[in-house]
């Protein structure tokens, strides 16, 4: 089984928001084969904690606007790591230091990537581990 359609393009619209809102390093993992209550995680990285403000807001207003809200947000108060709940999708937008420092991705190591387009990955620099 992998990700619903509609999970793709809800990640890709959300990692799209961020790209335009500059964050870097981000990408979709299809986690439906290991979870059962998400389809997709999209991960990005933000320079400070105004820049994951803004990835976060843009996030919510590209989604809001195609009638997808969060279920949860935690992370806003300390703005190091925000992770909006959609459902299907769970956004992870953190500082760049505390994406090395975690790694969530290399949790799901074992999960396949699902393929953003260019205009989400143009101009981005390699992973946080240099992968």
């Amino acid at each position: 089984m992998t990700a619903a359609s509609e999970s793709v393009e809800t990640a890709i619209a959300a990692a799209q928001a961020a790209s335009d809102k500059l964050a870097t390093d981000i990408i979709a993992i299809d986690v439906s084969e290991q979870l059962v209550i998400t389809d997709v995680f999209v991960i990005c990285s933000a320079a400070n904690e105004r820049q994951v403000k803004a990835i976060v807001d843009a996030i919510e207003e590209k989604l809001h606007a195609s009638g997808i809200k969060p279920i949860r947000r935690e992370g806003l108060k300390d703005t190091h790591w925000v992770l909006l709940d959609f459902g299907d999708v769970v956004v992870h937008v953190q500082q760049a230091e505390d994406r090395i420092h975690y790694a969530i991705e290399r949790l799901w190591k074992d999960c396949p990537l699902i393929e953003l387009p260019e205009t989400v990955t143009s101009g981005q620099t390699a992973g946080p581990a240099g992968d």
